[in-house]
């Protein structure tokens, strides 16, 4: 299959670029979050492909790095999510984000993808949980330093995360700012919860 198509931008529309290899115009769709990062008309540009193949259709996938379109291969082995929906996860939040959300079940926030219902957004954080690792995550982040996985956290703050989940944020971005914080072990919840929240803002 195609690996990847590098060429020059002919043309960018709302889920699809038209990119000129060798004189012939490739139709490859992509998602929001690749949409605003594309370079301008007449630009180069790679993508790295994931080749869509059915009796009527032979579509490509493009993604600007290998950690997304790993995690959209991912998404589409997952029962009734194709590459339209894997694209539609895409368009909401980023691989890393995405990692994160499985990572502490936060269906709410995946469910927040067009056409990607709560339902859905459960099966994939079940069925995806054992394939995404926190300490890969946190490295595709570029953070350094021991990482652990959330039910190695210690009891202030896993503490620390439902509170701030009680106070209204999000599952994933609660464990991002507890993660970001560098709390010694005599640190109580409060003071993880006060530090965390300034991460927040």
């Amino acid at each position: 299959m195609i690996a990847f198509v590098k060429g020059e931008i002919l043309a960018v529309y709302e889920d699809n670029v038209v990119i000129d290899i060798g004189n012939i115009g490739y139709e490859v769709k992509i998602s929001t979050g690749t949409l605003n990062l594309l370079p301008g008309i007449g630009q180069e540009i790679r993508l790295y492909t994931y080749t869509h193949v059915r009796e009527d259709i032979f579509q490509l996938y493009g993604f600007l790095n290998r950690d997304d379109l790993d995690i959209f291969k991912q998404l589409i082995t997952i029962s009734g999510i194709g590459p339209k929906g894997g694209l539609s996860v895409l368009s909401v939040m980023s691989a890393l984000d995405l990692r994160f959300a499985i990572i502490s079940a936060d269906a709410k926030a995946i469910a927040k993808a067009p056409g990607i219902g709560a339902r859905t957004a459960e099966r994939i954080i079940l069925e995806l949980k054992d394939k995404v690792s926190l300490d890969e995550t946190m490295a595709l982040r570029g953070e350094s330093g021991k990482t652990e996985s959330p039910a190695l956290l210690n009891n202030e703050k896993n503490e620390a995360i439902e509170a701030l989940v009680a106070l209204g944020y999000g599952a994933t971005e609660a464990m991002k700012a507890v993660k970001k914080v560098n709390a010694d072990e005599e640190a109580d919840t409060e003071q993880i919860i006060k530090a965390a929240l300034k991460n927040l803002f």
